[in-house]
């Protein structure tokens, strides 16, 4: 029976050498008492035996704590492998067992760290587990700024496993260096940098800190790493803690990272620690950080921060041009929408209207053309856009791009070919326009430009020499003005003179109010065309009637919180409108001059019935909302007042 027994032990032992030799277990000291355990080594606490009875070398641990029990930290089956891991864990758990109590649990991850990484101090070892007690061992302390074969510091390691206390307490009690580099060219900030919390930034910028603008081997400081990953808290504290938005790094300035990689938080952060970023040019292509920009949202961003649209980079591209190239069509709509010239060239001459038709990029096309884009404007190979669409347009597009050419006035969208008639001339017959009535507009242009009036300055309002008034009427529709935009801009350009000086009156209803109030103060129709599409992002957005806040807050910001009918004089306005905070809703006309019957003796005849016509110095009142074109229902009221005028919520 003893001997089944014994049979019994050295089988279970065999199964265990087999499965895991490394796992950390508790044993009976008098299991290395009797025979068939030879020692081999022995340092400090360590002791090496070879057990002839399973043919293993078992590695213990000896625990002053449990005199009867031992810790077996490997039995392996080679000797090579004992001979290997004994000196090794000899040396690097010395500084363990001698400041803790060690258990099979606690010893556990520092053996497994050991031999997962063979090049690691104790140091090391002591971060990665957590042990920060033993940080203070004379030994441990002589390794706190060693390097494995990575050249990382344990404060390197500390940061990337994001333990701010192991940081403390290497920083604070042991001095560890902050500015040596691992061999990505990386110090400790760099690490703490890709961590989501600020913590560990914070508490090594409470001393000077030299890595926090040191550059990587990729030439990225901590805030480039940062901005890259989007830790928006980290580059919070960097900047708080001294991190320069100036440093210029293998492609730019953090903040082209910030925008490279989409990271609204992080340009948010750097504009407010230095505005002058907006117009940073990075040092690979002298690009200002809305070059960089791929999003609608990020150019909206520093749109609205007041960035240069029409910047030339180093390559002579501007962010439209770069846009177009990569077909980010919402992205472009932005930069078209806040006043991106259309028509500015760039390498080789070529627009973004050229760049969309080698790409074929039909909605791009679109909108490159409504926003005024030259059809016929020649880049440095004397190539013209419709050109292009001839000869690289493949598939359905090449119809539709060639008809929407030929619609908008193009004369020929192929080379010259010797012997071939002139364009359009009597063998030839230019396309037909149905539908869209461009030559009538054309015409009334000419119309218009040949009755512009003689005009002479007088002292007080300008004073005409002509025999009759003209009027401009616009109609209403919403983001539908659009189309009254577009014909204003072909007027314009027949006319050549501005919408303000070829009419005496102006009126409008709904949108096209808006377009009326915004002619008399001289806003120029390539202006109002980007404005109406910033409404359709901010304002005409979801089902009708639309929300009036939205609008007003619009309009307040384009005219003037303060600005009254009044303040224009010239050309006369009208615009139609609902007195919605009262029930029934009044029609009333806004306007900025007073009605001939103010000035008759006596106004009205003695049988009139209806009220005096008010001036436009009587619209003050705060009480009067102005819904004419959201058609929203009228507003609850909480008090009338005596003359019936409903006090709004």
């Amino acid at each position: 029976m003893q001997f089944l027994g014994r049979l019994l032990d050295t089988v279970s032992s065999v199964s265990t050498l087999f499965t895991n030799p490394y796992r950390v277990r508790d044993v009976p000291l008098a299991d290395y008492a009797g025979g068939g355990k030879i020692l081999l080594k022995e340092e400090g606490r360590m002791i090496l035996y070879r057990n002839t009875q399973c043919q293993s070398w078992d590695c213990l641990l000896m625990c002053p704590e449990t005199p009867n029990v031992t810790l077996r930290l490997f039995q392996v089956a080679s000797e090579e492998d004992a001979m290997n891991w004994f000196p090794q864990y000899a040396l690097k758990l010395r500084p363990f067992y001698e400041t803790l109590p060690l258990k099979a649990e606690t010893a556990q991850p520092i053996v497994d760290c050991i031999r997962s990484h063979p090049d690691w101090s104790s140091a090391h070892i002591a971060v990665e587990t957590g042990l920060r007690e033993c940080l203070k061992h004379n030994y441990v302390q002589s390794q706190i700024n060693a390097r494995n074969a990575s050249g990382q510091t344990p404060l390197h390691r500390a940061c990337e496993r994001g333990d701010s206390a192991c940081v403390k307490e290497l920083l604070e009690e042991s001095q560890a260096r902050t500015d040596i580099k691992d061999c990505n060219g990386e110090t400790p900030m760099h690490c703490a940098a890709k961590q989501d919390t600020s913590a560990i930034i914070q508490i090594m910028c409470l001393r000077l800190c030299p890595g926090v603008n040191e550059l990587n081997s990729n030439g990225e400081t901590p805030l480039h790493v940062a901005c890259r990953l989007g830790r928006v808290d980290a580059v919070k504290a960097l900047l708080e803690g001294g991190a320069k938005c100036d440093v210029n790094g293998g492609t730019g300035y953090a903040i082209h990272s910030a925008m490279k990689y989409s990271e609204k938080g992080c340009v948010e952060e750097i504009l407010k620690a230095d505005p002058g970023q907006l117009h940073a040019e990075d040092s690979m292509y002298g690009g200002t950080p809305l070059h960089w920009s791929k999003t609608a949202e990020m150019c909206r961003l520093l749109l609205e921060h007041g960035c240069v649209v029409n910047y030339l980079s180093k390559t002579g591209e501007s962010p439209l041009h770069i846009l177009t190239k990569k077909g980010r069509f919402e992205a472009a709509m932005v930069l078209l929408t806040h006043g991106a010239n259309a028509n500015l060239k760039g390498q080789d001459g070529n627009t973004a209207l050229h760049l969309a038709m080698k790409k074929d990029h039909i909605e791009l096309i679109k909108a490159l053309i409504v926003f005024g884009a030259d059809v016929e404007i020649h880049n440095d190979l004397g190539e013209t856009p419709g050109l292009i669409a001839a000869r690289t347009s493949k598939g359905p597009n090449r119809k539709i791009l060639l008809d929407m050419l030929c619609s908008v006035g193009v004369q020929r969208c192929l080379p010259p070919s010797p012997g071939s008639p002139p364009p359009f001339s009597n063998n030839a017959k230019p396309p037909s326009n149905k539908g869209i009535g461009f030559e009538d507009i054309m015409y009334m242009g000419a119309a218009v430009s040949a009755m512009s009036r003689v005009t002479s300055e007088v002292d007080g309002p300008r004073m005409e020499k002509k025999k009759m008034d003209r009027l401009l009427c616009l109609d209403g529709g919403g983001i539908k003005g659009l189309v009254l935009i577009q014909m204003l801009i072909a007027l314009e350009r027949e006319a050549g003179l501005p919408t303000r000086e070829l009419f005496d009156w102006v009126a409008g209803t709904s949108t096209g109010g808006i377009l009326a109030l915004a002619i008399i103060h001289g806003k120029s129709m390539e202006y109002l065309r980007c404005l109406y599409f910033r409404m359709k992002e901010q304002v005409f957005r979801g089902s009708r009637p639309y929300e009036s806040a939205p609008l007003e807050d619009f309009l307040k910001k384009e005219f003037g919180e303060n600005t009254k009918m009044t303040d224009v004089r010239y050309p006369r306005v009208m615009v139609t409108s609902v007195l919605a905070d009262r029930h029934p809703g009044e029609l009333h006309i806004f306007r900025n001059y007073d009605p001939p019957s103010v000035h008759r003796e006596p106004p009205y005849a003695t049988t009139a019935t209806f009220k005096p016509l008010t001036t436009p110095q009587g619209w003050e009142d705060e009480d009067v909302l102005i819904v004419g074109y959201t058609e929203e229902p009228p507003r609850k009221c909480r008090k009338v007042t005596d003359e019936g005028v409903c006090r709004r919520e």
